[in-house]
């Protein structure tokens, strides 16, 4: 095998292991980097050199990824031009990749421009919002090779918390994300390298996102796909523990981190990683035993 081809099968393993839960059956962590002004949790809101340094710490808590958006996707959010997403984003990955090359980075985008931008900054992984409605996002991951996040959003985040209506919501999420992966993979994705994402919290009411976090080992569909659930802080939490601030939700986070690794999901995307981390590491004894 050419070598050029034997480093991108290297570099393929290495990405498919870390989607995918680890050797014990427990999740990876992802830890959210928002370098914008206005995301729903304030104390995750960094810039500039802060943010590299909150990514770096990161890294050091534990995470496999650290995943750098610069545009607020809470329900309601405005739009942010290509122009300033990328001014924010990829100063940031540049010097992360800089100082951990090693490390894992993803960008959270659901723009073809900026996702380019990221990759060749050194971004591993496009973690879109929009689950690939864009045509040209699709090409932008097809032509890179990178890993894949596609996630389910009814709408845009300007409006996906309006007219939510489903015939059967884990139904209407699963069969969307199927085809959107495997239209990804007859154009010659390797399926490995793609992993779905629910979007709880994203043009669902609470009964729905309840359904799909009951219902998440399906999503793999019988170990297809890897699965990623970012519900860290989010009002699914505080619709269950009675917690409006979402600066009260990492216990409440920390549950259905807890419910995760029942279910086989893959990636957890969180904003505390020192606390999953934890978590993890005190269930990892028993994790094989069930």
């Amino acid at each position: 095998m050419p070598s050029d081809l034997q480093g991108d099968g290297v570099r393929r393993d290495a990405l498919s292991r870390a989607i995918r839960p680890d050797a014990e059956g427990l999740p990876r962590v992802m830890g959210i980097l928002n370098v914008t002004p206005d995301s729903f949790h304030a104390d995750s809101r960094v810039t500039g050199q802060e943010a590299v340094e909150r990514g770096l710490a990161m890294f050091r808590d534990g995470a496999t990824w650290v995943d750098v958006g610069g545009e607020s996707t809470r329900p309601g959010a405005d739009a942010v031009s290509v122009n300033e997403e990328c001014a924010r984003v990829i100063p940031v990955i540049q010097a992360l990749k800089q100082a951990r090359p090693d490390g894992l980075v993803s960008i959270d985008t659901r723009h073809a421009p900026v996702a380019q931008a990221a990759l060749e900054a050194g971004a591993d992984m496009v973690n879109d919002v929009s689950g690939l409605r864009d045509p040209a996002m699709m090409d932008v991951v097809l032509e890179a090779g990178a890993a894949v996040c596609i996630m389910h959003m009814l709408g845009t985040p300007k409006t996906m918390q309006h007219d939510i209506q489903y015939n059967d919501v884990v139904n209407d999420v699963h069969e969307a994300l199927f085809t959107t992966a495997s239209e990804l993979v007859r154009r010659g994705h390797p399926a490995e390298l793609i992993c779905l994402d629910p979007g709880i919290g994203f043009g669902k009411e609470q009964h729905h996102n309840l359904a799909l976090l009951e219902h998440g080992v399906r999503l793999s569909d019988g170990g297809r796909w890897s699965v990623l659930w970012g519900v860290s802080r989010k009002s699914v939490v505080g619709h269950l523990t009675g917690h409006a601030d979402a600066a009260d939700r990492l216990p409440g986070s920390l549950g259905l981190a807890a419910l995760a690794c029942l279910r086989g999901v893959g990636v957890l995307r969180v904003h505390d990683v020192a606390p999953h981390r934890d978590l993890l590491n005190a269930l990892r004894p028993f994790a094989l035993r069930g």
